[in-house]
């Protein structure tokens, strides 16, 4: 499936914490029509060794002032490129792509949860869910990674952080706070977003409370559109399982859907 791709001039760019970016752009049409929890599909340069996008979380959009907000790691080349281009730059990035989180108004009580770069999707969610009453658990490696906190305060009365190493905020992992949340107070839904083990735990919490949950999942991408099998992910069909592509169909799945490996 044929999706358009935008030449965005960079309006903003800060590095926010060690090899974290924190970038802006002008896109008037991916502004109109970004939803939470769907990416974008950045071409980084045009060098021969870096011929693949790379496929970045939306953080956020601002529609008055037309620019897309994402947050990203360095992690390899294609990254460090990207990171390389400054205010001005203009970059090609194909988007909105994706499925994005499900937000109705029966959900009163939700909770937020993400780990390490699983953080940046969720402001814009966190932004647009009606509720008053979400809970918001962050989980880092560390204090010097932690990002973002200021933001979510402003969204979240119940907006805590774990480091793994107790550094900062509660030593532990976020999931353990879901756990203390489900045991104490109601929760109706859970959304998430980070690595996989992460996910897997809050899938199994979920699922031995009877609480819909929904993952986005962080997977290797080649085309970005479900033309390649890079980002195959295992799903349950009806009583048998299938592959389905976390560009395309997901990133964002309801937590029952999913397989984990040993599972």
């Amino acid at each position: 499936m044929y999706k358009k791709t935008y030449n965005c001039q960079i309006t903003y760019k800060e590095e926010i914490a060690s090899g974290i970016i924190d970038m802006r752009v002008k896109s008037k049409e991916i502004t109109e029509q970004a939803k939470p929890g769907q990416f974008v599909n950045i071409k980084c340069c045009d060098a021969m060794g870096v011929l693949l996008r790379r496929p970045i979380s939306i953080c956020n959009i601002d529609r008055e002032k037309q620019e897309l907000r994402f947050i990203f790691q360095i992690k390899g080349e294609g990254t460090k490129l990207l990171a390389a281009h400054h205010v001005e730059d203009t970059i090609d990035i194909m988007g909105p792509l994706g499925n994005p989180f499900t937000i109705d108004e029966k959900y009163k009580n939700p909770v937020l949860i993400g780990g390490g770069i699983g953080v940046f999707p969720l402001l814009m969610l966190a932004k647009n869910i009606p509720s008053k009453d979400v809970a918001v658990y962050l989980g880092f490696r560390s204090k010097d990674l932690v990002v973002m906190e200021e933001e979510f305060n402003q969204l979240s009365s119940d907006c805590l952080i774990t480091t793994d190493d107790g550094s900062y905020g509660i030593k532990g992992f976020a999931t353990q706070l879901l756990e203390q949340k489900i045991q104490n107070e109601k929760v109706d839904i859970v959304y998430a977003c980070g690595p996989e083990p992460m996910l897997k735990i809050i899938k199994n919490i979920c699922g031995n409370n009877d609480i819909p949950c929904q993952l986005s999942m962080e997977q290797r991408m080649g085309c970005g559109i479900g033309a390649c099998l890079v980002c195959a992910c295992k799903t349950k069909k009806e009583d048998d399982w299938q592959y389905q592509h976390v560009c395309k169909d997901g990133p964002v799945f309801w937590g029952e859907e999913v397989i984990f490996d040993e599972e």
